[in-house]
């Protein structure tokens, strides 16, 4: 979560912080285009795929390749979402089990390069909503998704009881003055993620974290190099 200004800018300094060595980090605990790519070529299993090509009716509402995001500017050039192969392979079963309840996920950011990170860190200082840059996030390594669940026959999203990214203390997963509609709603969500091997996190309802993500490096790929 972070404040590029503009998309060109936005590319530029990407493009610098792939290439330069890490402000917050060793830069020989973050995984580059090179280093994954040999990477993945020994463990073809773990390589970061695109969601949308393997769930094709999933719902994507990409909030970083907008200005429609806590910082108000575009962090992604393209709007697209990727994980590694076990975590979108979950999430295909997800899909699955809500479909019979007539219900459907809609994606808000998944795979996250570090740079963007770091850069989020700069915008907003409080870890409980972003991640601290000297460990890196769940989602540099491909293992988080932020999501909610959408109708079906309407496409509408379900009421829960925050947007995407808010810092309000009701985006808390346990927060529980709220309508019960609301807090059913995220019920549902939570228990189709666990089933299938995700966990909420305390400060976020939309946020999910793959088990075995501490298997994974952290990854500083844009979208753009990932094959």
């Amino acid at each position: 979560m972070k404040r590029f200004v503009l998309l060109a800018l936005s590319v530029a300094i990407s493009t610098v912080a792939f290439a330069q060595k890490y402000k917050y980090i060793d830069s020989s605990k973050v995984m580059g285009p090179d280093s994954y790519l040999k990477d993945i070529k020994a463990h073809p299993e773990t390589r970061l795929v695109e969601i949308k090509k393997y769930i094709p009716e999933i719902a994507l509402d990409i909030r970083y390749a907008t200005t429609n995001n806590f910082t108000h500017q575009q962090m992604y050039g393209e709007a697209r979402a990727f994980a590694r192969l076990p975590v979108v392979l979950a999430l295909k079963q997800v899909e699955a089990d809500l479909k019979k309840q007539g219900l459907g996920l809609k994606i808000f950011d998944a795979y996250r390069p570090y740079a963007v990170t770091a850069h989020f860190y700069e915008v907003a200082h409080d870890t409980n909503f972003v991640a601290d840059p000297r460990k890196g996030s769940k989602h540099n390594r491909g293992c988080a998704v932020d999501l909610t669940a959408i109708n079906l026959k309407t496409g509408k999203e379900l009421d829960m009881p925050t947007g995407f990214d808010s810092f309000s203390k009701k985006a808390a997963a346990a927060y529980m003055d709220l309508p019960k509609a609301e807090i059913a709603n995220r019920a549902i969500l939570k228990t189709a993620m666990e089933a299938h091997g995700f966990r909420e996190i305390a400060t976020e309802w939309w946020h999910f974290d793959f088990n075995g993500w501490s298997e994974f490096p952290l990854l500083d790929i844009p979208f753009s190099e990932i094959k």
